[in-house]
């Protein structure tokens, strides 16, 4: 058993979701940003990767809509997350969950675990990094039965790879950065016929942005 899932960024037109030295603060519009809290409101829990943490520091909260904040969760493999990252300042440590590999850093855990957050150590999965289905199912047990994945990159792409998601919300920019950071990186798809589908699509405009919504297929 595990949380149901949807998979919620923000990109430009050629599918970039920041520039090549990192920059992405705003890629989509204000109506967007609130579409985005709207949809973090109706999750249990809302988990990033630590990549983007050390990027953005963001706080991962509802600010624009009404409803409360979601469970925070880290997916941070080696420990890396700073004691001064806003998902642990000002006590908001208390409902973040960080996800790590069993065994690495036991000091850098204690330090976590002593301003409040819970450390989940996991095995590790086939590329190394924390096992993802094991994660799943340890939130599930937690009591989080849906959970919003923002990003980065590499979160978005491994849960793809996995087949564990099973939404995805896209925000469209009407913007081309050229070079930068891919939305979704290789998942072994080598024909077009077995392309990951969405069924069940709406496409809705919000601002000057266009928003892809639906249930990804096998």
């Amino acid at each position: 058993m595990r949380p149901s899932i949807t998979i919620s960024y923000a990109q430009t037109l050629d599918g970039r979701l920041a520039t090549r030295t990192g920059s992405s603060q705003w890629i989509g519009g204000p109506e967007s940003l609130r579409f985005a809290h709207e949809l973090r409101a109706r999750h249990d829990a809302i988990m990033v990767g630590i990549g983007t943490v050390l990027a953005d520091d963001p706080r991962l909260t509802v600010r624009l809509a009404p409803g409360r904040d979601p469970l925070r969760v880290v997916l941070d493999s080696a420990l890396r997350l700073p004691p001064e990252a806003a998902v642990l300042r000002d006590g908001a440590a208390h409902g973040t969950i960080v996800a790590c590999v069993a065994g690495v850093a036991p000091a850098r855990r204690a330090a976590l675990e002593a301003l409040g957050a819970t450390v989940l150590a996991l095995p590790p999965g086939s590329e190394g990094g924390v096992d993802l289905a094991a994660l799943m199912a340890a939130l599930y047990r937690r009591g989080v039965a849906s959970l919003m994945v923002e990003g980065g990159a590499r979160v978005i792409t491994a849960l793809l790879r996995a087949r564990l998601a099973d939404r995805l919300a896209v925000c469209v920019a009407p913007k081309i950065l050229g070079e930068g950071i891919s939305a979704i990186g290789d998942l072994g798809i080598t024909r077009l016929a077995d392309a990951r589908m969405l069924h069940d699509v709406t496409v809705t405009l919000c601002g000057a942005d266009v928003i892809v919504e639906g249930r990804l297929g096998e």
